[in-house]
């Protein structure tokens, strides 16, 4: 699977557990850490859980995938799913709020998931980011 193919799938995972504010990321000649960000957050502690566990059983099962590295799964609060070149954050929503990570790279190119075939998902919205922020 591409990066693209992860976060195409990661993103179907988690629309289908009803995650809020799903975003992707374009990072691609932006930042070193990965070609694609995608982000969305849950309600409680569970819901994140099962958003990130419906995401790793898509990759997995789809395109024979399994992340890197993960944390955060014990607490719910802040799921990180690392598959290399695509990251997935899967947040409690106060602390996505708290965060802000896509305001962090003020120049990535937000991709409209309907674009991807994901149904549903209204098209990012501009995001301002933090004053003194640097790509």
């Amino acid at each position: 699977m591409t990066p693209l193919d992860i976060v195409r799938e990661a993103a179907f995972a988690a629309v289908d557990r009803k995650a809020a504010r799903p975003i992707l990321m374009d990072l691609r000649g932006v930042s070193d850490l990965a070609d694609y960000q995608f982000v969305c957050s849950g309600d409680n502690e569970r819901h994140t859980r099962a958003i990130a566990e419906a995401i790793e059983e898509r990759c997995r099962t789809i395109g024979g995938v399994k992340p890197v590295a993960t944390e955060g799964k014990q607490t719910g609060n802040w799921v990180l799913l690392d598959y290399g070149p695509a990251v997935i954050h899967v947040f409690y929503n106060y602390l996505r709020d708290y965060y802000a990570l896509e305001s962090l790279w003020p120049r990535a190119k937000f991709v409209n998931l309907a674009s991807l075939g994901i149904e549903g998902v209204p098209p990012p919205a501009a995001v301002e980011p933090p004053s003194g922020a640097d790509s």
